[in-house]
């Protein structure tokens, strides 16, 4: 019986919140482009896999072509609202931040379309960071100065 009482004294004990999964047929239930910042919004919490780990990644045949159904699926638009196109670089988000775990194991989920979107890089940088990021000045032959 003390084993049951301690197993009765646990759900007592304050629990540590999952992260929240978002997905693609969740997010197509929203209909406007604010209503779908805010389901996808990182909340300030500011998330970056480790470049050494996430370039290889990015960098391989399966993401390569998984990005290229993305973009197709969401018909180039910013978080596939249709008619809301890109003018400039176009970026595949993962909807769920990788972990370093994730890009060791490489999993099904890093690669699955139900938990990517096409985003612009602005929505991107709001997502990630709740603000728009001034672009860097373009760099030049002979720049001397660091930004």
């Amino acid at each position: 019986m003390a084993h049951l009482g301690s197993i009765k004294g646990l759900t007592n004990m304050t629990t540590i919140a999952k992260p929240k999964i978002r997905t693609y047929s969740e997010l197509c239930k929203l209909k406007t482009y604010g209503d779908r910042l805010e389901y996808l919004s990182l909340g300030g919490n500011n998330h970056e896999s480790p470049r050494y780990m996430s370039n290889p990644f990015y960098k391989s045949r399966i993401w390569r072509l998984v990005r290229e159904e993305v973009i197709r699926r969401d018909a180039g638009c910013d978080m596939g609202l249709i008619g809301n196109y890109i003018n400039g670089p176009l970026f595949v988000h993962h909807m769920n931040p990788l972990t370093p775990k994730d890009l060791e194991d490489i999993t099904d989920d890093m690669v699955s379309p139900e938990y990517l979107i096409t985003v612009s890089e602005q929505t991107h940088n709001l997502i990630h960071y709740g603000k728009n990021l001034d672009p860097l000045p373009e760099r030049r032959p002979g720049d001397t100065k660091l930004w």
